[in-house]
């Protein structure tokens, strides 16, 4: 049933309790069906990965799941080894930054026609590789100063037109985006997002900006790469309060550790205490667990 406050048709389990608790203020909670979810983050940051657990989730919940793939890039292949049953995903590959929005309906509205009431689960990876159709048409370099100016343009009037579709037809539209540099920034932040100038950032309910590093990553005893780690920020959330963090652990064959981060999301919320450095307690102090055993324990709690 929609929500007359939130506007919304339920939530996607993310994969993390933590990043749950950021993006919906419940632990049990994840990405809103009926609004617009951003990703954003430099390369490597699992933006791609994350938009992967989402769909996990929503086929566990026995929803439709569509992945627009616009950067060519997405693997079906791995998306299994985390869970992921491909032969659920509607996959498709539109060339143009208007013909993926154009997809994007033409399938809510396909589905529509046979199953009137299943939440949708959209992914599109990425606007900010989605050419438009003039860049497509014109030659190679000719009027590129002009190209952001109607990319922004285009994505403003796409993102108008799909936004009302999502809350009248029960599905939710999660945008991997990118991040750039400008050139010549001498003060400030230099960092800018790469696809729908600021129309992205309007339409959508919530937006998560990803973090990790090289320095994040994690190795076995022969130096084998195991995953990454990194943080995930609500810089803009209308379903709960925004600007909150919490932590993320990748490993690269099984994906996001649901329990990870959980002990700290807690802290922060004041249902654990520190009652020393290192250590934590659900009863002042009584009884004192390590981070990680205790993000067990409250994960063990959760599923119950």
């Amino acid at each position: 049933v929609l929500s007359d406050e939130s506007q919304i048709y339920g939530y996607v389990d993310s994969g993390s309790y933590s990043l749950n608790k950021v993006i919906s203020g419940d632990y049990n909670g994840g990405y809103p069906i009926g609004s617009i979810t951003e990703i954003y983050g430099e390369s490597s940051s699992a933006k791609t990965v994350f938009l992967t657990h989402a769909f996990i989730g929503a086929q566990k919940q026995g929803y439709h799941t569509v992945m627009v793939d616009n950067e060519h890039a997405y693997s079906p292949s791995f998306a299994e080894t985390l869970g992921l049953d491909s032969k659920k995903l509607i996959y498709a590959q539109p060339e143009t930054l208007e013909g993926c929005f154009e997809t994007i309906e033409k399938v809510i509205l396909a589905i529509r026609k046979k199953d009137a009431d299943t939440p949708i689960l959209i992914g599109y990876d990425s606007i900010g590789t989605s050419p438009t159709r003039k860049e497509m048409e014109d030659e190679f370099g000719k009027n590129s100063e002009m190209g952001g100016a109607l990319r922004a343009k285009v994505a403003g009037q796409c993102l108008r037109r799909i936004n009302p579709l999502l809350r009248k037809h029960k599905a939710g539209l999660i945008i991997i985006n990118q991040v750039r540099s400008k050139v010549g920034v001498m003060f400030g932040d230099p960092r800018t997002r790469a696809g729908g100038g600021k129309a992205l950032l309007y339409y959508c309910g919530t937006s998560l900006e990803t973090a990790s590093s090289k320095s994040d990553q994690m190795f076995d005893e022969r130096k084998n790469p195991l995953g990454i780690t990194g943080t995930i920020k609500a810089v803009k959330n209308k379903i709960t309060k925004p600007f909150q963090t919490c932590e993320f652990k990748l490993l690269y064959d099984k994906g996001l550790v649901p329990e990870y981060g959980i002990t700290e999301t807690y802290y922060k919320d004041g249902k654990v205490s520190k009652p020393s450095p290192g250590w934590y307690s659900t009863d002042n102090g009584a009884t004192k667990y390590r981070k990680a055993d205790l993000d067990s324990k409250i994960a063990g709690e959760l599923k119950e």
